[in-house]
């Protein structure tokens, strides 16, 4: 053998190695991405279930839950009232109208029926409501209360996920979309989730 055939050699052996790393990081870098977007997907998903029970708790008690026991109770066994709204109109002499409102209650539904239905949310599980997706069984951080809003105390809640599977999702972030998934504000009127 000659040298250029044993460089040539050495060249394929060291090209195919190089080859392979490449593909290998590159393919690792998507692996990664796609397993991040599951798992966010997943994280979203909950989010939103939280969120419905979060609405449908505060439309009957008058405040968020800011207790998983509370709310997982709630969704559990509560209910809703089922109305029928009647208006009656009365015309005045004066070209004005009065209206009248009557409010009768039909019956009472179950919020885990009327919420969590299985063609809204196929999966639903109870128990694993509070758990993050992708963890050992961490718990989504909850905290509701009221604050004073130009002298008027309103009701708040926010939800967020406290062990985020992206590294780049961090509280420090400036951007609220790269900040750990949550939905609600500790300091304003909102139940939207930062993913929107």
């Amino acid at each position: 053998m000659n040298t250029t055939k044993i460089l040539s050699i050495v060249i394929l052996v060291i090209a195919l190695a190089l080859g392979y790393y490449l593909f290998s990081s590159i393919k690792t870098d998507i692996d990664t991405t796609e397993r991040i977007a599951k798992t966010e997907a997943r994280v979203i998903n909950k989010l939103k279930m939280i969120r419905e029970a979060q609405v449908a708790f505060q439309k009957v008690n008058g405040k968020y839950s800011g207790n998983w026991d509370e709310l997982l109770a709630f969704v559990d066994t509560g209910s809703f009232y089922i109305t029928n709204k009647t208006e009656i109109i009365i015309p005045l002499d004066y070209g004005a109208d009065s209206i009248y409102v009557e409010i009768d209650t039909i019956g009472t539904v179950l919020v885990r029926d009327s919420i969590f239905s299985p063609s809204k949310f196929p999966n639903f599980d109870l128990a694993t409501l509070p758990l993050i997706p992708g963890t050992d069984g961490k718990r989504f951080d909850m905290w509701a209360d009221k604050i004073d809003k130009a002298g008027v105390m309103v009701d708040v809640v926010e939800v967020r996920d406290i062990a985020p599977v992206d590294p780049a999702r961090k509280e420090s972030n400036e951007i609220t979309n790269r900040k750990p998934l949550r939905f609600g504000s500790r300091t304003n009127i909102t139940t939207s989730g930062n993913w929107e």
